[in-house]
């Protein structure tokens, strides 16, 4: 169990475009010029919002971030949508991309872990057993059909032997971002999210899933459109600099 008090953070102005909860983020300076367009699954979003900044700054590109789960993101770019990018949060999109003829050049840029978590202090033990007790009246999970996060969480549930039993206690978000949300905002006591937003600045307290548990959530990235600035994008997030960035956000990298 971990508990941690909620450090500050700045607020950013988010709104939302087709396809539901996929967000769209311009910083400072682009709003009269759309630049190199990266899908992100929302997992990753604080970590690329720091590489992004840091990437323009090197190199003068300027970067759109658009975030959503991984299932939906992969359905808008094989209808067309726009992007240059795709980093998604699992290998089997990226592959299928790949295999379909729309994306090349595919790696591994970091590799997700889950963790068990509660905005209350003291709710969440060393080893997960709140989960068995079932004293919370909603567990929130990420929708295994479109987040991998999701798909990791039920493997848990099951390795546990309790994922025919949770009934009505379940509630599904989009994706890790909403789930998330569900639980921070008291619709759940207690939900699976991404070690990595645990690790930046949640409050509460925290089981970090053993990976003997799920699937390896390895997340892979994709070239959509060829440019010189999508070429020099993903050569940054394969960078030393980058890896080192990405692990200090929760994850691991190959």
């Amino acid at each position: 169990m971990h508990n941690r008090g909620m450090s500050k953070r700045s607020i950013i102005m988010l709104f939302f475009v087709a396809l539901g909860a996929t967000t769209l983020i311009i910083r400072s300076g682009q709003q009269t010029e759309i630049g190199l367009r990266v899908a992100v699954a929302s997992n990753f979003s604080e970590a690329i919002k720091e590489l992004a900044d840091r990437f323009e700054a090197e190199t003068g590109h300027k970067v759109v971030l658009i975030f959503g789960s991984t299932g939906k993101t992969y359905a808008q770019i094989v209808n067309g949508a726009p992007f240059d990018i795709f980093l998604a949060a699992d290998i089997r999109r990226p592959e299928l991309l790949e295999n379909e003829g729309i994306a090349r050049d595919r790696f591994t840029y970091a590799i997700g872990k889950l963790a068990l978590w509660s905005p209350k202090a003291g709710y969440v033990d060393t080893n997960g057993e709140v989960l068995e007790e079932m004293n919370y009246r909603h567990l929130a999970i990420a929708n295994p059909d479109l987040a991998p996060y999701g798909v990791a969480a039920q493997e848990v549930l099951q390795a546990r032997g309790i994922w025919d039993k949770i009934g009505e206690r379940l509630v599904r978000g989009e994706n890790i971002n909403q789930t998330f949300q569900f639980v921070i905002s008291g619709n759940a006591e207690l939900g699976f999210v991404a070690y990595s937003q645990v690790k930046q600045w949640i409050a509460g307290s925290w089981w970090e899933v053993p990976q003997a548990l799920y699937s390896p959530i390895e997340q892979q990235a994709v070239l959509l459109r060829e440019s010189e600035a999508a070429r020099s994008f993903l050569d940054f997030i394969r960078s030393d600099e980058a890896r080192e960035t990405i692990r200090r956000y929760g994850y691991d990298t190959p």
